[in-house]
């Protein structure tokens, strides 16, 4: 069946920068512009008349600004994904914290753009099959790392594993490693179908084990497909660890 084509609502004050986005768009296969707005109590009267399936949103509006604004739309009973434009890069992190699906700086790039609508599209399939199963919000794509006042973020998919460092989590990925705020625990759960716990302190995603191995001295440790250093299972983890390789 063909997939629905994708209503898209532009939110800037900026009548050029509108103009640029909505001719970007014209490109772009399976995506609509269902409106314009040129300002935050527009977008969520836009919103509300058309429903959108992606906002372009720019952060810095006066009055109700694009950060606010997606707050707000956050709300909604099903809310828009959101893209913001923007040409400051300095809102990076509060724009992820507001739950946007990428971030792009003027002036935007017709390729920029594409990538982020590829992540719109998978959000709102992810989407769509989890309220037709469980009814829950499709699980992120990357997770957000501070890098000295800037922000990285690292695509799921690149993880290994996660390893609880005191208050941090240390993201061991394919590029290096970064420190993130958040609980292990947190990330077991929105995260069950791809990580699985070996310690206490460590999740490990499951298709990098390659096999359990016992030492000498008879501690079992997860041979990792990209990492070089074999990881300790602890004992508690051990059975469950087995049940659910059995299952892959």
């Amino acid at each position: 069946m063909e997939a629905a084509v994708v209503q898209v609502l532009i939110v800037d004050d900026e009548p050029l920068a509108r103009a640029r986005l909505r001719s970007l768009l014209t490109g772009q296969a399976g995506f609509e512009v269902c409106g314009e707005a040129g300002d935050g109590p527009s977008a969520l009267a836009a919103c509300a008349d058309t429903a959108p399936d992606l906002v372009l949103l720019d952060i810095s509006m006066p009055g109700m600004d694009g950060l606010e604004t997606a707050r707000q739309l956050a709300e909604l009973e099903t809310p828009p994904a959101v893209v913001f434009c923007t040409a400051f890069d300095a809102h990076a992190l509060s724009a992820f914290e507001a739950q946007a699906i990428d971030y792009l700086v003027k002036p935007v790039r017709a390729e920029r753009l594409a990538a982020a609508l590829d992540k719109v599209r998978t959000f709102l399939a992810g989407r769509e099959r989890k309220q037709e199963g469980a009814g829950q919000a499709a699980a992120r794509s990357h997770l957000a790392a501070r890098l000295r006042g800037s922000l990285r973020l690292i695509p799921i998919e690149d993880i290994r594993y996660l390893q609880a460092d005191e208050k941090y989590v240390v993201v061991h990925h394919a590029r290096g490693e970064d420190l993130i705020e958040e609980s292990l625990k947190s990330l077991e759960t929105e995260f069950s179908g791809r990580f699985v716990r070996i310690h206490r302190n460590c999740l490990v995603a499951r298709d990098e084990i390659v096999e359990l191995r016992r030492s000498p001295e008879g501690n079992v440790h997860a041979v990792l497909r990209h990492v070089e250093t074999p990881l300790e299972i602890s004992r508690r983890c051990l059975t469950q660890l087995r049940e659910t390789l059995r299952h892959l």
